[in-house]
């Protein structure tokens, strides 16, 4: 049999979506869903995030569909659907909200008033008593909870049983099943002239744990919203609609997905910008604080760049969509923060496989308790009802109080809150990786230009040899330099336009990077760069200035180099660079300028915004090399852990080479593939926000995974022990949920002046 051309052997297509799942309540529903997904062939990777919700599938689109992963975790008992079909989803989260609260109302209202009668007369009598007005009304009221508060969790629990599997709420269920079963079984006996009356009765601790599980599953629902407002927030500003403008300049109004690239679109005073575009006409201040965070509008005019989601103050703008749907880069930061939002640190991994044994271990320590009691009873010579009412007593403490919910959430939630405060901030953590890394930083380097600089340079002074006029010096050099894209070459050719010149087109043009320009025009070699461009020429003694940011022109005439000048450029210092610094001192991190430009300039630099070490001269492909021989050469302890700062153009292999790349962005460029952490705002205090944002975030991950743990390692014994009752063991669990998700929040107010 012939073998298959390589033709014929089509790679797959992996693509990526995210599924609205429901009804996951503990980190063990979490991993009964991932294997579901999994099971699925075509299926590569599963993220499931308890704390929204969702999961994030990526497969081969030519072995399966979403639809088909969606029914594959529907099967298991968690009804999914597909992004496209969950446009509700947000609405369900609320309905799902106010489901738990008219439980957790109604609970309450059968529990409370009951126990606190029965305390006053318990208070009021001196002793434990049970009148049958107290024990009918128990039980009615318990009843009624059992039906109505905990058909919810019945429902779930039978629902993971027909699936050969289990979950949190097949241990609420069975803890309110015992408390309430063992109670009804006890009274009927009595009744029925069976034994004794009962030594204990815990029909209102079954309503009481019921209605306080069902509060705490309020409390953590409106938590988990709140947790999320950050995308939703993000996910509202783009417009549905937009004024596109035809020939006639007549504006239609059309939806958002109808706008193409390249339509010209109106944007009123007051309307938020719909897509990403260029200004074609028009002038106005546009506030864009939904992508900075900066509070002041900034102006636009003609030829910048607007992005979608901003609002247009004052002006009438027209503008050319230049990025649209998902390219846009309100949906990159939205797609950004889901995935970081989503990602899972070794910590929850470890947490997950741990929670998705916990349930049938806790069975196995319930049923060993229950054995425990008997025989502890028996062995004692208890009465039969003493004996029943521990062992009741017991085993539906160990039940309800190891409910792993909090292990489940105790990473997501922090993850969520922490990502999402940096999208407001302008800081866009690409992946849990980046976020773990930056806790760790000591070393920062940062490049000069567009990073310390404003990258806005502009001519300073023209240099010319002698004979030559400064106007003829800066029109050659703006010639050659006139199709090249680096910030240099075009202040030059700017400053050459500003006095009208006329500049001739070269007839080949050779671009060095990280060194010049190579080009013929009218048969003259011309070469313009900087002194190491000129050095290959083997050059003469240079004729410039010692300071600042030079660019030499020189011409190559039969194999020896006539210098004729040099221009000098300066770029502005950003106004919080010194300032940056310092707070990265502060904080004891290392500080290092790398660039390319001459080490007079970057002693400069250094020298005024307080940087520790230069190293100066250093091509874009030299500043990877650089990092690698300071990472090995190392002989200091601890080793450097390095963030590279840069503008993720010329900067991206020493972006990727460093244990974390940080991209200064800009509004319209925040898809950087290079970098870690994406400062949207520009600024470097964005660094130490970063930095101090990871530190908070992974203290509170460490903090909520200690108090997840600690509960169940501590709470298991003394519910095993019967020192804990059924009512305080619902309480406990509802807490300790609440407790981890509230830890997390805290993180919202991080950064805050």
């Amino acid at each position: 049999m012939s073998q298959p051309t390589a033709e014929m052997q089509m790679p797959p297509r992996i693509e990526q979506f995210k599924l609205a799942v429901e009804g996951m309540t503990c980190a063990s529903c979490v991993s009964h869903v991932q294997k579901a997904a999994l099971a699925v062939p075509g299926v590569e990777q599963c993220q499931v995030n308890l704390a929204t919700g969702t999961a994030v599938i990526t497969l081969d689109s030519d072995s399966t569909t979403p639809q088909a992963v969606a029914d594959a975790i529907a099967e298991v008992g968690y009804p999914a659907q597909t992004e496209s079909a969950s446009a509700n989803h947000d609405h369900h989260h609320h309905d799902h909200s106010q489901l738990w609260f008219r439980r957790a109302v109604a609970g309450l209202i059968l529990w409370f008033p009951l126990e606190l009668t029965h305390w006053i007369m318990r208070i009021a009598m001196g002793h434990e008593h049970h009148s049958d007005v107290m024990i009918w009304a128990s039980l009615i009221t318990s009843t009624i909870a059992i039906i109505y508060v905990g058909r919810g969790f019945y429902a779930s629990a039978f629902r993971a049983l027909k699936h050969g599997t289990s979950n949190m709420d097949t241990l609420i269920a069975m803890g309110a099943t015992v408390a309430y079963g063992y109670s009804v079984i006890s009274l009927a006996g009595h009744w029925l002239g069976l034994w004794a009356a009962p030594t204990a009765i815990y029909l209102m601790e079954s309503t009481g744990l019921l209605a306080l599980i069902s509060t705490g599953h309020w409390l953590e629902a409106r938590a988990r919203d709140s947790a999320g407002n950050a995308i939703r927030q993000l996910m509202t500003l783009a417009p549905a609609t937009a004024l596109r403008l035809d020939d006639s300049q007549t504006p239609t109004e059309v939806p958002v997905a109808d706008v193409h690239l390249g339509d010209r679109l109106l944007v009123r005073p007051g309307d938020r910008v719909p897509v990403d575009g260029v200004i074609i006409a028009g002038r106005s201040a546009v506030d864009e604080s939904m992508l900075t965070g900066e509070p002041l509008p900034v102006t636009r005019d003609v030829g910048d760049e607007v992005v979608g989601g901003t609002i247009n103050t004052d002006g009438r703008l027209t503008i050319k969509a230049t990025r649209v749907g998902s390219h846009t880069a309100l949906a990159q930061i939205v797609r950004l923060v889901e995935t970081a939002q989503s990602a899972k640190p070794p910590a929850q991994q470890l947490a997950d496989a741990i929670a998705a044994i916990f349930v049938p271990v806790v069975l196995a320590i319930a049923l060993t308790t229950a054995l425990a009691w008997y025989g502890y009873g028996a062995w004692h010579h208890w009465p039969a009802a003493t004996t029943w009412a521990m062992l009741a007593n017991a085993t539906c403490s160990v039940l309800i109080i190891a409910c792993p919910c909090a292990l489940g959430l105790a990473l997501p939630a922090a993850i969520m809150v922490g990502a999402g405060n940096g999208a407001r901030r302008g800081i866009l953590i690409r992946d849990i990786d980046a976020l773990q890394t930056a806790e760790k930083i000591n070393t920062v380097i940062l490049d000069k230009t567009g990073t310390l600089t404003e990258g806005r340079p502009t001519v300073s002074a023209i240099n010319p040899a002698d004979g030559i006029p400064p106007q003829e010096l800066l029109t050659l050099a703006a010639s050659v330099e006139q199709f090249s894209a680096h910030p240099l070459a075009k202040a030059i050719v700017a400053k050459a336009r500003e006095g009208a010149a006329t500049l001739t087109e070269p007839k080949s043009f050779t671009s060095r990077p990280g060194l010049g320009v190579v080009a013929d025009m009218d048969g003259r070699t011309l070469i313009v760069g900087n002194a190491a461009l000129l050095a290959e020429y083997h050059s003469a003694q240079l004729q410039s200035p010692d300071t600042g940011t030079i660019v030499h022109i020189a011409e190559l005439i039969g194999g020896n180099l006539r210098y004729l000048g040099s221009i000098s450029l300066s770029d502005a210092i950003k106004p919080d660079a010194k300032a940056a610094i310092a707070e990265l001192h502060r904080m004891n991190l290392r500080t290092v300028l790398l660039t390319g430009d001459t080490a007079a300039s970057a002693q400069s630099v250094a020298c005024e915004v307080g940087i520790d070490q230069i190293q100066a001269h250093v091509l874009p492909d030299g500043k990877a090399r650089y990092i690698q021989q300071l990472r090995d050469t190392a002989s200091n302890h601890p080793k450097p852990i390095i963030a590279m700062v840069g503008d993720g153009v010329n900067d991206a292999p020493a972006l990727a080479t460093a244990d974390l790349g940080i991209a200064i962005g800009s509004g319209s460029d925040v898809a950087k593939e290079t970098g870690g952490i994406i400062l949207v705002k520009g600024n470097l205090l964005g660094v130490a926000d970063a930095i101090h944002l990871s530190r908070a975030t992974m203290r509170i991950i460490r903090q909520n995974l200690f108090l997840a743990f600690a509960y169940n390692v501590l709470a298991i014994p003394l519910a095993a022990f019967g020192l804990l009752n059924p009512l305080i063991a619902a309480a406990a669990m509802a807490l300790s949920d609440v407790t981890v998700i509230g830890n997390a929040l805290r993180l919202r107010n991080h950064g805050k002046k």
